[in-house]
C-alpha cells in the first residue's frame, strides 16, 4: 500500500479545486495537497488518483508521490472556517495525500515538454479515459524544468457505475475496452500523430501483473465493497479494476483515429 502518514496540522484550503482540497503538514515532516474521503466525490476518485498516478510512474511520466493520509477530526476544532470544518469530520481515516510541490506553476503551452512527454500523457488519457486536460484545466505543472501530470480523478470512470450494477453486467470490461477516446479537447491534441509510436514504447511496459501490483497499492479503506453489487470483498474489487484495465490494454479502440500502430 502507499505509505501512511499521520495528518499534524491543516494549513489552508486550495479553493481552486471543485472538492476543497487543502494543504496540510503530515507526521514525516511532509507537506502534501490532501484530497479528502468526505468531498462529494466520494472515495472512488481516491482510487482513480492512485491508479492513474501509478501507471503514469510506470510509463516514464512524472507525478507527484502519493501517500495515505490519516485524519483525526479533532483538528477540525483549530479551523474557523465551517465549510473546512465541515469537511474535516466527514473525512476521519485515511484520506488521500499528494506530495505538495513548492514553487510549481501550471502549464500555459510555452514551455518545452521533452521528447515524447506530451504523446506519453496523450496515451495516459486515452488508456484511461481521462476526460479532464483540457485548456480549462490542463492539470499539469511546471517543477524543476521537468513536466509533471496531476489530479487523476476523472479517469476511469466506469467505476461509478459500479454502485448501480454494472460490473454485473456480462460483458462490462469488453465494453470500456472498446469504448473510443476523443482527443478533441486535450492540451496536447496536436501530438496524435506521435501516439502510434509511444504506444509501441509504452504499451508493452503494462501488463496484468503490473495492473495487479499497482491496485495492491490502493488502501482497503477506499476500496468500496458495500457499494459494489457483484463482489464480497476487496480482492475481488481489486481484480475487477485489473480486469477492465487488462480488456482495454488487449485493444486499440479507444486510440484516437489514425494512431493505431
Amino acid at each position: 500500500m502507499i505509505p501512511t502518514v499521520a495528518v499534524t496540522r491543516y494549513v489552508t484550503p486550495l479553493r481552486e479545486g471543485g472538492s476543497l482540497p487543502g494543504i496540510v503538514e503530515g507526521d514525516d515532516l511532509g507537506t502534501y495537497v490532501c484530497k479528502f474521503r468526505g468531498a462529494g466525490q466520494g472515495v472512488r476518485v481516491l482510487v482513480a488518483e492512485v491508479i492513474v498516478g501509478e501507471l503514469a510512474r510506470r510509463i516514464g511520466l512524472r507525478t507527484p508521490m502519493l501517500v495515505a493520509l490519516d485524519l483525526d477530526p479533532e483538528i477540525a476544532r483549530y479551523e474557523a472556517d465551517e465549510e473546512v470544518q465541515d469537511l474535516l469530520n466527514a473525512s476521519p481515516g485515511l484520506n488521500l495525500g499528494v506530495d505538495f510541490l513548492p514553487g510549481a506553476f501550471g502549464f500555459d503551452g510555452e514551455l518545452p515538454t521533452g521528447a515524447g512527454v506530451a504523446a506519453k500523457v496523450l496515451w495516459l488519457d486515452a488508456f484511461t479515459a481521462n476526460v479532464d486536460r483540457s485548456w480549462r484545466n490542463p492539470n499539469l505543472l511546471f517543477w524543476h524544468g521537468e513536466l509533471w501530470v496531476i489530479d487523476h480523478g476523472a479517469c476511469l470512470y466506469f467505476h461509478h457505475a459500479w454502485s448501480g450494477g454494472a460490473l454485473l453486467k456480462e460483458g462490462a470490461a469488453a465494453r470500456f475496452a472498446n469504448q473510443p477516446w476523443s482527443p478533441e479537447d486535450h492540451v496536447f491534441a496536436s501530438s496524435v500523430g506521435q501516439l502510434a509510436a509511444v504506444d509501441e514504447e509504452v504499451g508493452g511496459l503494462l501488463s496484468e501483473e503490473v495492473f495487479a501490483e499497482v491496485l495492491a497499492q490502493v488502501p482497503d479503506a477506499w476500496l468500496d465493497v458495500a457499494a459494489t453489487p457483484g463482489v464480497t470483498d476487496v480482492d475481488q474489487l481489486r481484480s475487477a479494476y485489473v480486469r477492465f484495465l487488462t480488456a482495454r490494454l488487449a485493444t486499440r479502440q479507444w486510440l484516437p483515429e489514425g494512431a493505431v500502430r
